[in-house]
């Protein structure tokens, strides 16, 4: 019956642990603009600068020094509502450790969304996806 009990909560736990974590490498941002993310490995985390002269997309991901890491950040705009989202700048950085890429400065009319993909740069399976939600 211990065995039981013990195994419930062990799957409880791991279930806690699944759904928080999509929530730890959400961005947050604080009053000065700045970016604050969770560091959760090969996780992307999300960011964008935005003022009169256009959109800046970021995108950085924490890894393990030793690992080949990828990040490319994308800036999509939809021309109307329905239709496909189109990339409008995009940046990719590859190096060992953890990685920041940066797209060039665009204008994109709304609705406008930041997506990013990170992780090992051999292990396309491992790699993840994330988008922002339209603004």
């Amino acid at each position: 019956m211990r065995i039981r009990f013990a195994a419930v909560a062990m799957v409880a736990a791991g279930i806690t642990g699944l759904a928080a974590a999509p929530a730890m490498a959400a961005p947050a941002t604080s009053g000065t603009d700045t970016v604050v993310c969770a560091s959760v490995l090969n996780q992307p985390c999300i960011s964008h600068q935005a003022d009169g002269g256009g959109i800046v997309g970021v995108a950085q991901v924490t890894a393990d020094p030793g690992q080949l890491t990828m990040v490319r950040v994308d800036v999509r705009t939809q021309a109307s509502w329905g239709s496909p989202w189109e990339t409008v700048a995009t940046a990719t950085t590859i190096q060992y450790g953890s990685a920041t890429a940066v797209t060039p400065r665009v204008t994109a009319g709304a609705p406008r969304m930041i997506c990013a993909t990170a992780g090992p740069a051999l292990d396309v399976a491992r790699q993840v996806t994330t988008c922002t939600n339209p603004f």
